[in-house]
């Protein structure tokens, strides 16, 4: 019985890619934005990073162990989910809150839903909004070695505010937040890398982007302010969204009209959160809430079967003669 071949139904899809050559590419690429971040906020940030992937990797071993399942350790996708949690983190977060998102991230999003492939949104999102509810306070303290003088504010705070901003600074990164948010440069840096080894679609980031832009010149009240615009795109965690989590294979639209869709919603929901909400972020809700809509945007942007509009065509002419 071992010899016996296993057939499927077609469509068959052949390609050399694998799940774990995907993972392994993105958490590559993601490498940038972790070694800023480190070099940035120091140690504590470092081991944040570690903690958190560990504690990731450990979650996915210990239930599919505990379940019976196969161990799926090695295809990477805890270890893309550990490092982008911890991007996502303040760097002077405690080590046993980044634990606790580790594991909801893992178990509850993840492995409840049946792992890799059936989750319904992104893990390491979902388990940051989790922790913004749960540990509030923690979560939105980025007060860290030099910027203790700042009183934690991130530079969108103080765009929100009503204060100028240093738009340098926040390209190169040199200002408080996340562990992997602050520099732009290093992100598109990574980004660069999965658009050009066609890990990603840059459909989701284009049209995320777009929209965000024409959204905050129609409702943003400062018009075509260029200097304003760009500190909303350098801020916030919107590019490490855009190009990292909102393009995730599982919780992003298949087709290309699907993703172009996704991509607007995304941007008009960042917009309002930012332009009209009490937080000065907006891009994690965002993106949980579009992954929510996906089957949805699947269902009304599938593409019609090969003919089928032609023979629908071809039958009212037959009636109509």
């Amino acid at each position: 019985m071992d010899s016996l071949l296993h057939v499927s139904s077609n469509p068959h899809v052949r390609d050399r890619m694998t799940t774990a050559g995907i993972m392994y590419r993105v958490a590559l690429a993601l490498v940038p934005a972790a070694l800023f971040g480190v070099i940035h906020f120091g140690f504590h940030a470092l081991l944040l990073i570690i903690v958190t992937i560990a504690a990731c990797l450990a979650t996915e071993f210990l239930y599919e162990k505990g379940v019976k399942r196969p161990v799926t350790v090695r295809d990477g996708s805890a270890l893309v989910t550990g490092l982008l949690l911890a991007l996502n983190l303040p760097p002077n977060l405690p080590v046993w809150m980044a634990i606790v998102g580790a594991v909801f991230a893992i178990l509850v999003v993840k492995q409840l839903f049946g792992g890799l492939g059936q989750n319904f949104m992104n893990p390491a999102l979902g388990a940051r909004c989790f922790m913004l509810i749960s540990f509030a306070s923690a979560m939105t303290n980025f007060s860290y070695g030099t910027f203790d003088s700042l009183t934690g504010a991130t530079p969108l705070a103080a765009l929100k505010a009503g204060q100028e901003v240093n738009l340098l600074d926040m390209f190169i990164g040199n200002t408080p937040g996340t562990i992997g948010e602050t520099s732009v440069i290093a992100v598109l840096v990574g980004a660069c890398f999965l658009l050009i080894k066609k890990i990603i679609d840059f459909r989701i980031p284009l049209a995320y982007l777009a929209t965000f832009i024409v959204c905050l010149i129609l409702f943003g009240g400062r018009g075509f302010d260029y200097q304003w615009l760009l500190a909303h795109l350098c801020g916030g965690g919107i590019m490490l969204g855009a190009f990292f989590m909102a393009t995730d294979y599982v919780t992003s639209p298949i087709s290309s009209k699907g993703r172009i869709l996704f991509g607007v919603c995304l941007g008009v929901l960042t917009a309002v959160f930012r332009l009209f909400g009490g937080s000065a972020e907006g891009v994690s809700y965002a993106i949980i809430f579009c992954n929510l809509l996906v089957p949805v945007i699947d269902k009304l942007t599938i593409p019609s079967a090969f003919g089928r509009k032609k023979s629908a065509k071809a039958a009212e002419r037959k009636r109509n003669a």
